[in-house]
């Protein structure tokens, strides 16, 4: 579909990757409603990009606040055509380290937000998308581009929680595409490497230039702005559909 006056639902809108794809839908002339929790980033964005970008305050692991957040884009912009899963957490924890063994709350909270939460917005967002009109020759009415991790096929020691969590993003791919295929819903996902996020961003210039050298080409942290672009390729192109796309420069994680 084209991006275009549609409108588009990105959770973790505020910074990092979802903020890098607001700007890439808003410069395409689509609608945007951030899903953050972070209050004072988000306004900023809003106050930045204008009229055409919305802000929810969202909890995407609770049902009820997912459920606002959707209401409060149909109250804005009357439908849904696009939805970014962006959000997650990175909470890292070796299943038995020098304080004993893992918390499992720890362990359920980076599940519940990275994969529950991210199954929890998608399907009440879908639930809006099926009623849309179709919007291209084949019957399209909705796209759906959820975020996993080059972890969840390399994951690294202490990301047990992660890697398992953003491989079952991963995983779902697939059932979601076809559970979602009589309605002319398209879902993919991206996987990405390291990139130059606000979380990088704090790391030392030699940390930095130790993980560039693990890139195979280019030799560097991925750019926010080339994850949107993937992102909006995979809008506008109908055809791809049920896929999982590593971006990562070739990287395949060392075990530390």
């Amino acid at each position: 579909m084209k991006i275009k006056e549609k409108v588009a639902v990105v959770t973790g809108g505020a910074s990092g990757l979802g903020l890098a794809t607001v700007e890439m839908l808003v410069e395409k002339g689509a609608k945007v409603v951030i899903f953050d929790l972070d209050e004072e980033k988000a306004h900023e964005v809003v106050e930045k990009l204008g009229g055409n970008v919305r802000y929810q305050k969202v909890n995407v692991s609770d049902e009820e606040s997912v459920q606002k957040g959707i209401d409060s884009a149909l109250e804005a912009f009357s439908k849904i055509h696009i939805c970014v899963n962006c959000a997650g957490v990175g909470t890292p924890g070796k299943t038995i380290g020098r304080k004993g063994v893992l918390p499992l709350e720890k362990y359920r909270q980076v599940v519940e937000i990275n994969l529950i939460g991210t199954f929890n917005v998608l399907r009440l967002a879908a639930n809006v998308m099926k009623d849309n009109e179709e919007v291209t020759d084949s019957g399209e009415r909705g796209a759906i581009i959820n975020v996993a991790s080059v972890a969840a096929f390399d994951g690294q020691m202490g990301q047990a929680a992660y890697g398992a969590s953003k491989a079952g993003v991963a995983g779902m791919t697939l059932p979601l595409s076809r559970d979602l295929s009589e309605f002319g819903i398209r879902v993919n996902t991206i996987a990405p490497g390291l990139f130059m996020t606000p979380m990088a961003s704090v790391l030392s210039e030699k940390v930095i230039e130790k993980l560039s050298a693990s890139v195979e080409f280019p030799k560097r942290l991925g750019k926010t702005s080339e994850f949107a672009e993937l992102a909006g390729f995979l809008m506008e192109q109908e055809y791809i559909n049920g896929e999982v796309i590593r971006l990562d420069g070739g990287i395949r994680m060392a075990p530390r």
